[in-house]
């Protein structure tokens, strides 16, 4: 309320109203610009900025956000505030992995066509499913969003899915105008005596000095058990690694780094055959976004958001559920 002289509040005239009601009016519902409106009604345009404050400490009018179909908002907030994440996109699909996957692709690409403003020094896994689906569905940024794209482990695999790591790198580089550094290496190395004359290798030793400045990350996050799709492209860790990490206790991984249902790093012998990113300078990024969903992942994502190994998640409905349902139970 306005205050008079004395201190005290009193409420406007019927003219005062009037005028108030009008000049909402012409603004909020026939988008006339205050300029305009300051011209029409013969007022200041601070006169006019005045009086459409008015009209909202009077309830004249009043901020309704609609939420349209499909977005999900509230369970959005509410994966932020149980996990501490900076960021959740929850997208609105059922079906099969492959629907999951498509809809997490296209949520992925406009996430990434909006927030990559530039400068960015962006580290890509060398093969995800869902990242595929993610380049296949961006459109090429106008400005460059980022400076470099490097990616954060060697190659893994067939040759055939190889062929798909180094497209996923390159035409993702190409979409935000960016260098692409390859890994000169395969991800995984017979022992730890190859992988250090691997890291010691000068070529080697400039990309960890690029690992060090990277300011986001772009990664799937694996299961444990690997699905039958990754484990048919050979990208999967071999049945005894498995076994070996099923036994530590290990439900996923990011980029080859096991952790457990709480989130924290399973030590294990493959992590001295990993010729990739390590798990500190991981953690350290940034901004760190996790694409993945579906119901043979629910233990996976829910143990890399616990732990850290993400700080923003795209994923679809069921399983944002499924993680709030457990978070509710671990209060």
């Amino acid at each position: 309320m306005a205050a008079s002289s004395g201190g005290m509040t009193r409420a406007p005239t019927d003219g005062q109203l009037r005028l108030i009601t009008r000049v909402a009016r012409m603004y909020h519902e026939r988008g006339v610009r205050q300029v305009d409106i300051a011209e029409t009604l013969h007022l200041s345009q601070a006169r006019v900025s005045r009086l459409l404050k008015r009209a909202a400490e009077l309830g004249i009018v009043r901020t309704v956000v609609a939420v349209a179909p499909g977005v999900h908002t509230e369970v959005e907030e509410a994966l932020e505030d149980r996990y501490g994440l900076a960021e959740a996109v929850v997208v609105d699909v059922e079906g099969s992995d492959q629907d999951i996957i498509a809809a997490l692709g296209s949520a992925g690409a406009t996430y990434l066509e909006t927030t990559l403003t530039g400068g960015e020094h962006i580290g890509i896994s060398s093969w995800s499913q869902t990242l595929l689906a993610v380049v296949d569905r961006m459109r090429p940024l106008r400005v460059p969003g980022a400076e470099s794209v490097i990616q954060l482990m060697g190659g893994l695999g067939s040759s055939s899915v190889q062929t798909q790591g180094n497209r996923l790198l390159t035409e993702f580089a190409r979409l935000v105008g960016a260098i692409a550094t390859f890994v000169p290496a395969p991800a995984l190395v017979g022992n730890r005596t190859m992988r250090e004359s691997l890291l010691n290798d000068p070529a080697m030793e400039s990309v960890a000095r690029e690992w060090a400045h990277i300011t986001m990350a772009l990664a799937g996050i694996g299961s444990l058990p690997p699905s039958p799709l990754l484990r048919a492209s050979g990208n999967a860790a071999d049945v005894a690694d498995q076994d070996r990490l099923h036994a530590a206790g290990a439900v996923g991984d990011v980029c080859l780094r096991f952790f457990d249902s709480a989130g924290k790093l399973v030590p294990s012998a493959l992590d001295d055959r990993v010729v990739g990113i390590d798990a500190d300078t991981l953690r350290k990024i940034p901004r760190r976004i996790g694409i993945a969903g579906g119901e043979s992942k629910h233990a996976a994502i829910h143990a890399a958001v616990t732990g850290g190994w993400v700080n923003v998640l795209i994923t679809d409905t069921a399983t944002a559920a499924a993680l709030l349902q457990q978070g509710i139970s671990e209060k």
